[in-house]
């Protein structure tokens, strides 16, 4: 079980993106030949997990976007947003910012939606949120013209270190509260 452990531990740390439970296995197969069950890869990294989760390391084994990934722990989150600030050349601007927001919570949508929100024309918006692989194409629409579908991408999930869209917060959870004058109805 020691080598199985640490040969996942290898796997999940040389991953760039997420590594799913079926490339593990798959890779060790390759490797070693071995048949090895989802339980017992899930087993390995739930005890990876757990020797991560102590205090002794500044990173943690989560699972996030269908996926394994070590991670930094949340309490190293401001000296780390320090060195990405500095390091960072180029930050989205707000209006790539509210492309990006409408996409995730109207996906799969077009540009003429995104558009037809926003008030304004999205086109720089739309194309630096691809290059930055943020949001990907996700086909065609039914509507006139088969205007392109755009979608949150795996990277997106990554970013914000979330398994789904559905973990986004609920639109009602982030809307400042409203003030109101005089006594309220009953």
């Amino acid at each position: 079980m020691q080598v199985l452990k640490t040969h996942i531990e290898a796997l999940i740390f040389a991953s760039e993106q997420p590594i799913t439970v079926d490339e593990i296995s798959s890779c060790l197969k390759n490797v070693f030949g071995w048949e090895i069950s989802v339980d017992e890869i899930i087993a390995a990294v739930k005890e990876l997990q757990l020797r991560y989760s102590l205090d002794d390391f500044s990173f943690e084994l989560l699972e996030i976007a269908n996926g394994y990934q070590f991670l930094t722990k949340k309490e190293y989150q401001a000296t780390l947003t320090i060195l990405l600030q500095q390091k960072a050349q180029k930050r989205l601007s707000t209006s790539a910012l509210e492309t990006l927001s409408i996409i995730a919570y109207k996906q799969p949508v077009t540009k003429s939606d995104v558009e037809h929100i926003r008030g304004v024309n999205c086109d720089y918006s739309i194309q630096k949120l691809l290059e930055k692989d943020l949001i990907e194409i996700k086909g065609k629409s039914e509507g006139p013209g088969k205007a392109m579908l755009f979608v949150t991408s795996q990277s997106f999930m990554e970013y914000f270190g979330i398994k789904s869209v559905k973990d986004l917060p609920i639109l009602k959870d982030i809307q400042p509260e409203t003030n109101e004058i005089g006594i309220p109805a009953e």
